[in-house]
């Protein structure tokens, strides 16, 4: 008889699967290699969105939303090139899921409505108050603490698991020093992120973004590939990944894209704007990177200041001391090190544009309003946040096998798994990574405890 019905390696997203498996009657051990987790994984690091395709706040909202929307701003945003079986899973499950985290798990989500995530077609992004991933997962142990079916191995790592003669796993959990103890189980899940962490793989699969800052948890090594390789797993999608092309220089803290929904440009360090900034913060992470040291300065006003301040990132950016104020371009220039002509040749074509007088020569199509003295800049640079490519898995969540068989008893989600981004950056829509590692989470729990149907 096995030891637990259910381990989960990965307190992140992972953590969803193991409520929803001790929901339906199964014992379960969650293993989390770092005993920072709730500062220090890509979770807790995130902006805490969870699209939900026809979830109840849209429709109190008025808004119309579908699991078929939604794959089609996944397709439209990835060129077709998203995997499908996950595309079609995860959207039918996404308001199921964040609905159930609400009324099950008491999750204070709320429809992000304020502004306008780049390839959303229709608000469908949930969040809790703060924006911030440390606050779901805060309260996600806090449930879990309550649970007498969930126990927690911290800090411990996966870094094994083979079947035994009579089908069970043995995962091999290694703690502290370097001991090592074998734990059996009806089942697994992978739910230990993807390689970000892993100079190596970074390297040779997404070279791109390598020279970039990284900014994930340091745990994401890749283990999940290494696992699954191990029982003859498919592996796909390991060029994709999500960036970031607004991190703050000064504190390290994640400025936000809000900025740029909400009318902020970025101009590189000759004071030229370089790009459609709308085009999606993932992508725009390569794009800064080549520019000239690899960093850039976000400049926006008074007004996108304080509708940003609803992000918690945010607020630790400003409260770090990274924003610079100016009245004029003039002293703005001074404050940023900028070319002053440039910059102020910058800025007028952007407020020309902005108040409806001729188009973006990088093609933007969008600016809320006029950026209006004074001036706030933040200085930035790029960052890989966590990978989206891994072992291949099925509808359920199940591992599959290079000759597209179910691996029983072997699950994955989230960055550990191939996700729903297609290749590259480009394809990486706000809550990709969240939805992927909750709801393959949540759906490997009721695949391994229902079986229900293809």
């Amino acid at each position: 008889m096995a030891d637990v019905d259910f381990i989960v390696a990965g307190a992140g997203g992972g953590l969803v699967g193991a409520l929803r498996a001790a929901e339906l009657g199964a014992s379960v051990l969650v293993v989390e290699a770092s005993e920072h987790y709730l500062r220090g994984n890509n979770t807790s690091m995130s902006t805490a969105m969870f699209p939900g395709a026809g979830s109840k706040w849209q429709v109190a909202a008025g808004l119309v939303d579908s699991p078929e929307i939604f794959a089609s701003d996944i397709y439209k945003k990835t060129r077709d090139s998203a995997y499908p079986t996950l595309t079609g899973a995860l959207t039918r499950v996404s308001a199921r899921l964040v609905e159930w985290m609400s009324e099950g798990l008491d999750v204070p989500l709320e429809l992000v409505t304020d502004f306008h995530y780049p390839g959303h077609s229709v608000d469908r992004c949930h969040t809790v108050p703060g924006r911030k991933g440390d606050r779901v997962l805060t309260h996600l142990t806090g449930r879990i603490a309550s649970s007498d079916l969930i126990d927690m191995m911290i800090p411990a790592r996966l870094v094994g698991v083979v079947r035994e003669s009579n089908g069970e796993l043995a995962a091999e959990i290694e703690t502290p020093g370097g001991k090592s103890e074998i734990i059996t189980a009806r089942s697994v899940l992978m739910a230990t992120n993807g390689y970000g962490a892993n100079t190596e793989m970074v390297n040779q699969f997404i070279p791109e973004i390598a020279s970039a800052l990284y900014h994930g948890s340091e745990k994401s090594i890749g283990d999940s590939i290494r696992i699954g390789e191990g029982f003859g797993a498919a592996t796909g999608f390991l060029d994709a990944y999500q960036g970031h092309a607004a991190i703050a220089v000064h504190g390290s803290t994640l400025a936000g894209w809000a900025t740029v929904m909400h009318g902020a440009v970025l101009v590189n360090i000759d004071g030229e704007r370089f790009g459609d900034e709308t085009c999606g913060y993932s992508e725009y992470a390569a794009i800064l990177a080549r520019q000239p040291e690899a960093t850039g300065w976000l400049i926006f006003d008074q007004r996108i200041h304080d509708l940003c301040l609803s992000f918690r990132d945010f607020e630790e950016t400003v409260e770090s001391g990274a924003l610079r104020v100016a009245d004029d371009v003039e002293e703005l220039a001074k404050a940023t090190s900028l070319p002053a002509d440039r910059l102020k040749g910058t800025l007028e074509k952007v407020q020309a544009v902005a108040s409806g007088d001729g188009v973006d020569p990088h093609g933007r199509l969008f600016f809320e309003a006029p950026i209006l003295a004074p001036y706030i800049a933040i200085k930035v640079r790029p960052a890989l946040f966590h990978t989206q490519g891994g072992v291949l898995a099925d509808a359920h969540a199940n591992v599959i096998t290079t000759a597209g068989e179910v691996i029983p008893g072997l699950y994955a989600s989230g960055g550990a798994a191939a996700g729903i981004s297609g290749h590259g950056a480009s394809g990486y829509l706000a809550g990709n990574g969240l939805l992927s590692a909750f709801g393959m989470s949540f759906l490997a729990a009721e695949s391994f405890l229902t079986k229900p149907a293809d």
